[in-house]
């Protein structure tokens, strides 16, 4: 089971660097960059709601779920 992360291709639809989205959201371009890389073990809803409302888009279009487990 993996959560994969596709901040960046939201990003990419917007047109939107990774810059501009952390000076839009005020989240460091660090903390940023650990969630587009799929780096981090969580994210705060307060950052995925700002995230998702910078970019127009639903928390599903960043996270999606992959079943990695094969029975």
């Amino acid at each position: 089971m993996k959560i994969q992360i596709n901040l960046d291709v939201e990003m990419a639809k917007n047109k939107m660097s990774l810059k501009e989205l952390s000076q839009n959201i005020g989240i460091s371009m660090t903390n940023l960059s650990l969630l587009k890389n799929g780096k981090v073990k969580a994210i705060r809803f307060s950052t995925l709601e700002a995230i998702c409302k910078e970019l127009s888009c639903q928390p599903g279009d960043i996270l999606e779920y992959v079943d990695t487990d094969s029975k």
